[in-house]
């Protein structure tokens, strides 16, 4: 089975960067789509951004221009880039992966995930 493990996480200054990772094994030989959503307490989980398993990656409006995904497929890593952060970015990051996508590029249901890794963001 697919096993995830995220890192990274921590406490930095608004307007700060931080890059968090997710590390994968046990891929069958197949194709996944891979996500990072973010919950904050009393907040619902939303999509953070998504790489699909053709590789075309994508990010949520609310930090579209500051954050960025990409994939190390030879280390079998999922990466995060977090720049200018904001406090309402405070939240516990989470990778996830899903067999299956649609044509917006957003993951379907999630069969994977990750524990998380928590974001602090002081104003």
């Amino acid at each position: 089975q697919v096993q995830l493990v995220e890192s990274g996480g921590g406490s930095v200054q608004a307007g700060g960067s931080l890059r968090l990772s997710c590390a994968s094994s046990g891929y069958t030989n197949r194709k996944y789509c891979m996500g990072w959503l973010r919950q904050a307490p009393g907040k619902e989980r939303e999509r953070v951004a998504t790489i699909d398993g053709n590789g075309s990656a994508s990010v949520a409006d609310s930090v579209k221009g500051r954050f960025t995904c990409s994939k190390d497929n030879a280390k079998n890593t999922l990466y995060l880039q977090m720049n200018s952060l904001e406090p309402e970015d405070a939240a516990m990051y989470i990778c996830a992966a899903a067999t299956t996508w649609g044509r917006d590029g957003h993951c379907n249901e999630y069969t994977y995930w990750g524990q998380g890794t928590q974001v602090t963001v002081s104003s």
